[in-house]
C-alpha cells in the first residue's frame, strides 16, 4: 500500500471515530462529552493506529486499541466516580486485544487465522468480562446464575481440547 492510500486510510479511520464519538454524545441520554485527562490516553491509542497506518505497520493497531480501550476505561470511571468498576473492567483487556487484531487482519494480514484469533479472544474477554463483573455484583442480571459462566467456559476448552489438531 503505497503512502497516499495509507494517508487516506489513516484520516478515514480518524474520521469514522470521531464521528461515531459525537454520534455517541448526541443520542445517548446523560452522555456528556467532558474534555478531561482520559482524553489523553485515548489520543495516545488514536496516535499509534494514525502512526501504524503511515507506516504501514497494520499490526500496531493491536496496542492502539489496547491503550484507546483503556483510556475509554479510565474516561467512564472519571465520569461517573466509579473507581471500584477497574475491580472488573481490568477484563475488558483481552477484548481490545481481540479488537486490535481483527483491525490489523482487516488492514493487513487477511488470514483466516488471523481472523478467528481475533474472534476468540475477543469473545475469551468477553466472557472474563461477564464473569468478573458478575462475581463483583456489577451485572444484578445475571443473578446467581454467574457460575454457568465458568462451566460453559470450561466445556468449551474440554471440547476445544478434543478437537485440536
Amino acid at each position: 500500500m503505497d503512502i497516499q492510500k495509507r494517508s487516506s486510510l489513516a484520516l478515514g479511520v480518524v474520521l469514522i471515530v470521531l464521528g461515531i464519538i459525537f454520534l455517541l454524545n448526541r443520542f445517548i441520554p446523560g452522555l456528556e462529552l467532558v474534555l478531561s485527562w482520559p482524553w489523553i490516553v485515548i489520543g495516545v491509542g488514536a496516535g499509534l493506529l494514525v502512526i501504524g497506518l503511515l507506516v504501514g505497520a497494520p499490526d500496531m493497531a493491536v496496542p492502539a486499541c489496547i491503550v484507546g480501550g483503556i483510556g475509554g476505561i479510565l474516561y467512564y470511571q472519571n465520569l461517573t466516580g466509579d473507581w471500584t468498576s477497574w475491580s472488573y473492567a481490568w477484563a475488558l483487556i483481552p477484548v481490545f486485544v481481540g479488537v486490535g487484531l481483527l483491525v490489523a487482519a482487516a488492514l493487513g494480514d487477511r488470514s483466516r487465522y488471523a481472523y478467528r484469533e481475533g474472534i476468540r479472544t475477543l469473545l475469551v474477554g468477553s466472557v472474563l468480562f461477564l464473569i468478573f463483573g458478575s462475581f463483583f455484583g456489577a451485572f444484578s442480571w445475571l443473578g446467581p446464575y454467574w457460575p454457568l459462566l465458568l462451566v460453559g467456559a470450561g466445556l468449551i476448552i474440554l471440547i476445544e481440547g478434543f478437537f485440536r489438531r
